[in-house]
């Protein structure tokens, strides 16, 4: 069966003070805060790449008001919000990248409390309390011998773990090949441009990057591989036919629960989203289930 991202127990998980040292504006709606454990890296338990911390909003002053109505509209209390490291464990700070999210009608219930703020009102100096690290959507131990070659499939912000991944594979695992396909509306909105690009160019032989921009009308950049248009069958087959064994990892927008709820009471089907349209691609490829595994948000 396909694998999907599970949580650890919570006994694994430690909690730990921050202070944020930069906030790196990546696009218009998304940046890294860049973390300092307060008392050290040896404050907080070794963390594999691919994994998320937790981010509880009620430490947050200036948000109280709008989480004690969001807590009496629901009738439960506020959860962290999970948030992944775009940064890699041998890397000497802690990087979480957030994408601003906007509350839609017909698509959330409520107004998305706490990434509006991360994003917009978050400064170098700030402290920050996190819970970590967690999530099973990490290469296996023994991924070099069971492939040569991994392929990741990205939409948006789904592109942070797994350049996480790819940041520590290329250290750690020097047989292993990855080819890096991320799926955004305009190049614009494409997270990690450069940093994709530099690492690409450094590996060039170990690392393949392939953009699929929707909605980009305007000049592309020369010396990249950008593709117009949606991530299709045929992209995808040209990959595995040239690497026959992978494993892939697939992260992005999916079906939300509200979405599924909503569609039950009007009697209708949700739309798939980006997760469902690339694991209907794979299957139609006759990717084995077994070497696919998922991380999805929504």
């Amino acid at each position: 069966m396909t694998e999907t991202a599970t949580r650890p127990s919570a006994s694994r998980l430690v909690t730990f003070d921050t202070i944020v040292r930069d906030v790196v504006v990546e696009t218009a709606d998304t940046v890294t805060l860049v973390l300092e454990a307060v008392e050290g890296p040896g404050s907080y338990p070794p963390w594999q790449a691919g994994q998320y911390v937790s981010i509880d909003p009620h430490q947050f002053p200036s948000l109280r008001s709008f989480i004690a109505y969001l807590e009496d509209a629901k009738g439960r209390k506020e959860a962290p919000r999970a948030y992944s490291m775009s940064s890699a464990p041998h890397e000497p700070w802690l990087g979480i990248t957030i994408k601003e999210e906007l509350y839609e009608r017909g698509q959330t219930k409520y107004p998305p409390l706490i990434s509006g703020f991360l994003v917009h009102q978050v400064r170098a100096g700030d402290h920050i309390t996190v819970r970590g690290f967690a999530g099973a959507y990490v290469l296996p131990d023994d991924v070099e011998t069971r492939t040569a070659h991994v392929m990741h499939l990205c939409a948006g912000s789904g592109s942070v773990p797994d350049l996480s991944m790819v940041k520590s594979s290329l250290l750690h695992h020097a047989r292993l090949r990855h080819t890096f396909v991320y799926s955004n509306k305009t190049w614009q909105d494409v997270i990690f441009r450069d940093a994709l690009t530099a690492l690409q160019r450094e590996h060039p032989d170990r690392l393949r990057v392939i953009h699929a921009l929707t909605r980009e009308t305007g000049p592309l950049p020369e010396g990249i591989d950008i593709r117009r248009g949606r991530i299709d069958r045929e992209l995808l087959r040209g990959v595995l036919e040239t690497e026959p064994g992978s494993l892939v990892f697939s992260c992005g927008p999916a079906i939300s629960v509200w979405e599924r709820r909503a569609s039950v009471a009007a009697g209708t089907t949700p739309s798939p989203r980006f997760l469902e349209t690339m694991l209907d691609l794979l299957q139609s490829l006759d990717v084995p289930k077994a070497q696919v595994t998922v991380e999805s948000y929504g």
